[in-house]
């Protein structure tokens, strides 16, 4: 594999770790399962290829994030209030933004952003022209880690992480959970919708089917990371899932230099998912055997 196909994994794993940790928020600080990431990761990058197109790339940020916001509390709503299962909910945010993404779009499925101005262009004329690409993101993925991290210190971060442990007993100390997941499925989309500006501004243009199996790919950068990296503080389980989605990406990568038909990748996700879920069941299954030969063999001595 060139090192520029490199390159390029690195940069996009960059971009997608930042929609991971959106994914890490829901599905496992708050223990949801959120569909709602499949269409608020496109609904970011509507967003933010209409306001390329209208001349605000870094108003195009901010914007994203705030529309992923909405998209996350509808759900959250659906959910507290109505008492729709987190899964439905997710599922009918998630058709709903289909028809929204695309009005965002002016009815179009395909917004181009050739010859338009993105963040990646603030650079321009500068030394760090030539690195923009990966600078840019890598800066904005520290940025989003820090802020996570100190977040999830605070009282309210020690509170959502124990609503997703554990609600009945957050409830009974007098804490309104409702609140806790509205915000808490709101900062996940937001993230997510971030991740999607980016892209979209990253691959210069838009499409509204764009985030069809996002959710797959934020789970397998949070297992992937979590098997591989370890999870024994916060900052490290953060760490672990930029890493995992980097990793993620190369793997695709791979796939497609061994000749694997980019048809296929939804495929490989789904096989890289189901390896990473399974491994814990496989470790342990062999640690078993590894003891079970190892008393055999104990015996036969004996």
């Amino acid at each position: 594999m060139s090192l520029l196909a490199m390159q390029g994994s690195v940069e996009l794993g960059i971009i997608y770790a930042i929609m991971a940790l959106g994914v890490f928020i829901s599905f496992r600080t708050l223990n949801m399962p959120d569909l709602t990431v499949d269409s608020s990761f496109t609904l970011g990058a509507a967003v933010s290829a209409m306001l390329c197109t209208m001349g605000h790339p870094l108003l195009a940020i901010p914007a994203a994030m705030l529309a992923g916001w909405l998209a996350g509390n509808v759900t959250a709503l659906l959910n507290t209030k109505l008492k729709i299962q987190p899964l439905l909910a997710g599922i009918l945010v998630m058709l709903g933004l289909y028809s929204i993404n695309l009005r965002v779009m002016f009815n179009r499925a395909n917004i181009p952003l050739l010859n338009q101005p993105t963040v990646f262009s603030s650079l321009q004329g500068t030394s760090l022209e030539s690195h923009a690409q990966w600078l840019i993101p890598l800066v904005l993925l520290i940025a989003v880690i820090l802020i996570l991290y100190l977040f999830l210190q605070t009282r309210f971060g020690l509170v959502l992480r124990a609503t997703g442990d554990n609600d009945q007993m957050v409830r009974s100390v007098g804490v309104n959970t409702d609140t806790t997941i509205l915000l808490g499925l709101g900062l996940a989309n937001c993230l997510v919708a971030f991740s999607g500006a980016l892209i979209a501004q990253y691959q210069s243009f838009a499409d509204v089917s764009m985030g069809v199996g996002m959710v797959v790919i934020g789970l397998a950068s949070v297992i992937i990371g979590e098997v591989l990296f370890g999870i024994n503080s916060l900052l490290r389980r953060l760490i672990a899932v930029v890493l995992g989605a980097i990793l993620y990406r190369f793997v695709i990568a791979v796939a497609l230099h061994l000749g694997m038909p980019p048809t296929d990748l939804k495929l490989i996700s789904a096989v890289i998912v189901t390896m990473a879920l399974a491994a814990p069941v496989i470790k342990a299954g062999l640690i078993s055997r590894r003891k079970r030969h190892s008393r055999r063999s104990v015996h036969k001595e004996g």
